[in-house]
């Protein structure tokens, strides 16, 4: 698997673990840094509810994503 598609998975896996952590809670300002070139800023989660997408941004960046069907994986703690 090349470098940028394994750095991608282990933030993905970062966010989907912050994410459930955090629950009930649903917006959560994580310590997970944003994979963008040049930023150094942390994401926020939003799991609104645990059968739905998990969303994620920089608020500096502005770069932002939706992780879906991650419920039962290895990194679901809900």
């Amino acid at each position: 698997m090349p470098q940028e598609a394994k750095e991608l998975a282990g933030f993905l896996a970062l966010i989907i673990d912050s994410a459930t952590s955090a629950l009930p809670e649903t917006l959560v300002n994580t310590d997970i840094r944003c994979f963008k070139a040049g930023c150094d800023e942390t994401v926020i989660v939003d799991l609104p509810d645990v059968d739905k997408e998990i969303y994620w941004f920089c608020p500096y960046c502005n770069t932002e994503g939706v992780i879906s069907d991650w419920q039962k994986t290895k990194w679901d703690n809900s």
